[in-house]
Order: structure tokens, then sequence, then C-alpha cells
């Protein structure tokens, strides 16, 4: 199900993009992006740490 997010409070680490949003249910969620072409890395987390965390230790497969 593709959901629509309106993104705020949003941060480059290298080439990862992390950005808050709320969920459906009105939970903030905390997503990490890589913005790579063919990458293809996202993820969701409940804390913001942990996405920056991601963020930081993430290497993409394409070079």
């Amino acid at each position: 199900m593709a959901a629509n997010r309106r993104f705020r409070d949003i941060n480059r680490i290298g080439p990862v993009q992390v950005g808050t949003s709320f969920d459906g249910r009105g939970h903030e969620k905390h997503t990490a992006a890589c913005t790579a072409p063919r990458c293809g890395f996202s993820a969701d987390y409940d804390s913001r740490a942990a996405a920056e965390l991601a963020a930081r230790t993430h290497r993409c497969p394409v070079r």
C-alpha cells in the first residue's frame, strides 16, 4: 500500500535522507531512504536515533 506522507525535519547523511512523518494512526515515524540511483534502501523506524544510525551505517551496493 502506497503511503502519501508529508515529511518534516529532513536531514541528509551521505546519500541517505532521514525524515520524520506521521503514519496513518497518528504515530510519529522516522524514515531513512537512500537517494543513490538503483540502491532501493528505505526503512521506517520508531526513533530518530535508529533512523540516523541506519543512515550512518548504510553501505550502497551500487557504486
